[in-house]
């Protein structure tokens, strides 16, 4: 019953990075027979990342979504090359890599905008690439959120062994945090990680809530506007717990097993303890969209593109996020 599963849109990542050949391992693991598949991208990258694996596939070739019917098979390739066959420096950003995972994006969104797609799970992208090819936003959310219409806020979830985290500003100099810190502010990542989670499967997200100062104590931002937050989303329902202080609250909230997620105030506070604990699993979810996108945390790895070593662990992870999610919100 191909056709009643959850089609979920791949994206080949930058062709001169690990992309293509962690999306040839990742197309091995049995969990990937539990959806509909249809990898988006250039035929020729693909066949280049199945060489640098050594596997091969068995994918019917189509170059429009139209010719696709899951009634017979749930693997297809959906070719965007229309004849181009640009070969690809491996380990060189480039415009032409950018304007590849562009166009590959900008196919997979249409096709989610129209319902025909229910996630998306995507290699990692390089950004000098993308900016050379024509990216305008400062990253990724940014530009999915405009092409899928959502005004609503969102938020980039940064996820280790199931363990989410949320930020309050993102990719802002460390001067201008302090400005943002405010009790509607917190609040929107507060409710939208809640939300996430329990799409994932998690019934009462325990949420812990990050300090923003030292201790907790050396400032007015826990008084004034964090820890009101927090009793607001008491109020709401919300089971969430905090201030904890920064240095201390990964120990807490993930090695000890304390909360299922965290909401930080800034970038470093989340990814510095994050990336400690588990850089090499990590998984990041664009969240508050319209439809569920993952990929890696970690970036293109050119230092080790082409050589048949990187890890899939966390592209796997992210592909049974964007399934479980998918599956989720459909049933």
């Amino acid at each position: 019953m191909a056709q009643n599963k959850i089609n979920i849109a791949l994206l080949l990542g930058d062709p001169s990075g690990i992309g293509p050949e962690l999306l040839s391992k990742l197309l091995k693991e049995e969990i990937t027979n539990k959806a509909n598949l249809v990898i988006i991208g250039e035929k020729n990258i693909f066949d280049e990342g199945n060489k640098i694996s050594g596997y091969s596939h068995k994918l019917e070739t189509v170059d429009n979504f139209d010719q696709i019917n899951f009634k017979n098979t749930n693997r297809f390739f959906l070719d965007i090359s229309k004849g181009k066959n640009h070969h690809y420096k491996i380990a060189e950003p480039s415009k032409e890599s950018g304007e590849s995972i562009l166009e590959a994006l900008d196919l997979a969104l249409e096709l989610a905008k129209k319902n025909k797609i229910d996630a998306i799970n995507f290699a990692p992208f390089n950004k000098t690439s993308l900016k050379l090819g024509g990216n305008r936003y400062s990253d990724e959310l940014q530009l999915m959120a405009d092409k899928l219409e959502v005004k609503s806020f969102c938020c980039e979830f940064n996820v280790i062994d199931n363990f989410w985290t949320a930020r309050v500003t993102s990719h802002i100099p460390i001067k201008e945090v302090a400005s943002k810190i405010t009790k509607e502010n917190i609040l929107k990542p507060i409710k939208l990680i809640d939300e996430v989670m329990k799409l994932n499967g998690v019934k009462n997200p325990r949420i812990a809530v990050q300090a923003l100062n030292p201790h907790a104590e050396f400032g007015t931002e826990e008084k004034d506007e964090i820890i009101p937050a927090i009793e607001e989303a008491k109020k709401l329902g919300l089971n969430t717990d905090g201030p904890l202080p920064c240095d201390t609250s990964f120990i807490v909230a993930y090695k000890n097993k304390k909360h299922d997620c965290m909401v930080g105030m800034y970038h470093d506070a989340l990814q510095s303890g994050l990336k400690a604990f588990g850089f090499d699993r990590g998984v990041t979810v664009q969240g508050g969209l319209t439809v569920p996108i993952t990929t890696t945390a970690h970036g293109t790895a050119f230092e080790i593109a082409g050589k048949n070593i990187a890890n899939l662990e966390p592209l796997l992870n992210s592909f049974k996020i964007a399934l479980s999610m998918a599956e989720n919100k459909k049933n």
